[in-house]
């Protein structure tokens, strides 16, 4: 008995908390009204704060969950089996390129959605962004070198530097598309990953 309901409750918070990520990756954070996302998940509003003490801990919590399952992707993504360290980071990027997308973006854009607006909001969003931007750091940092040693591509400075110059590059890419309209920004972006990593174009 304990256990459903238990697994009810995760239910229903899951249910509001990706109907939330779905909202607010179109429309931003401080657009979208608690009564939006919970008509639209269909969970009557005094349910809300059975889940969430406010709209800053939904928030941070939306972040929190964004972060574990964007990072398990790249887990697999970068865990690859028979491919060189360096086609797993490519295919890494070209995912970002694919799931980034101008138009509707599913919600699997949100930190480039809500990075900007919420750092300035909210003090444990912003640290939850730092953790999960920080956690994706690493990993491509610790790919970095693993293409290293494999030999599949090679870096000047630090691995770390390099990630981290590369996930600012690709950030800054997918504000240049929403402003553009156009995947342009992500050719370029693209073509100077290669540069980084010295792959041939």
């Amino acid at each position: 008995m304990n256990t459903e309901t238990t697994h009810e409750t995760n239910d229903v918070r899951e249910n509001i908390l990706a109907t939330g990520q779905r909202i607010m990756a179109g429309k931003g954070f401080s657009a979208v009204g608690l009564n939006e996302i919970l008509a639209t998940a269909g969970v009557p509003k005094g349910s809300f704060y059975h889940y969430f003490g406010s709209k800053d801990a939904f928030g941070e919590a939306l972040l929190e969950s964004y972060f574990e399952h964007y990072l398990a992707e790249l887990d697999e993504t970068l865990g690859q089996p028979d491919q060189a360290m360096a086609e797993r980071l490519m295919a890494y990027w070209q995912n970002w390129q694919e799931n980034q997308s101008f138009y509707d973006c599913q919600g699997k854009c949100l930190a480039v959605k809500l990075g900007a607006e919420v750092a300035d909001l909210s003090e444990t969003m912003r640290l939850a962004l730092k953790r999960g931007t920080t956690g994706i750091i690493e990993r491509l940092a610790n790919a970095i070198e693993s293409g290293v040693a494999d030999g599949s591509l090679s870096i000047e400075g630090s691995a770390h530097d390099n990630a981290e110059s590369l996930y600012q590059l690709w950030l800054g890419a997918s504000v240049m598309v929403k402003i553009a309209r156009t995947t342009r920004p992500f050719e370029t972006a693209m073509k100077t990953t290669r540069q980084i990593l010295h792959l041939s174009t």
